[in-house]
């Protein structure tokens, strides 16, 4: 497989873009509480989950792995711009991330609204991480 040339400090940025969405999309500030709720536990026990280093270690290697393949994704739609960053971004959110996510979802009965928090992180992340990526080509 041939992988295009992309730039890898803006694939490094984008991560780090998408790291620090997460960390404040699921804090007390955005959707903590309703997240808490919805996923069937008290603030109690989330507040008491410690969450483990390698968690937020295998969390930013996900985060450079959706900044990397949307980095090869965007250069097949030229022109690479900012605003072509978000449509790839949002594209490949609905195409892949979205649907696949929507379809586990309706098999494990999970509620709508948590869907549409989690998801709505992804489709985030993937607008802002193309963004970037097509600003800084």
């Amino acid at each position: 497989m041939w992988f295009p040339q992309m730039n890898y400090l803006a694939v490094l940025v984008s991560a780090v873009a998408i790291f620090i969405l997460g960390a404040l999309w699921y804090s007390p500030l955005l959707f903590s509480k309703p997240w808490v709720r919805l996923m069937g536990i008290s603030e109690e026990q989330a507040r008491g989950a410690k969450p483990n280093p390698v968690m937020f270690l295998l969390a930013f290697v996900c985060a450079l792995l959706i900044a990397a393949a949307l980095a090869v994704v965007a250069r097949h739609f030229p022109p690479v711009t900012p605003m072509r960053g978000a449509q790839v971004g949002m594209f490949c959110w609905i195409g892949f991330a979205g649907a696949t996510s929507y379809a586990n979802v309706i098999f494990a009965k999970k509620p709508l609204q948590l869907w549409l928090i989690d998801s709505g992180y992804n489709l985030v992340s993937f607008i802002v991480a193309g963004m970037i990526l097509g600003a800084w080509r």
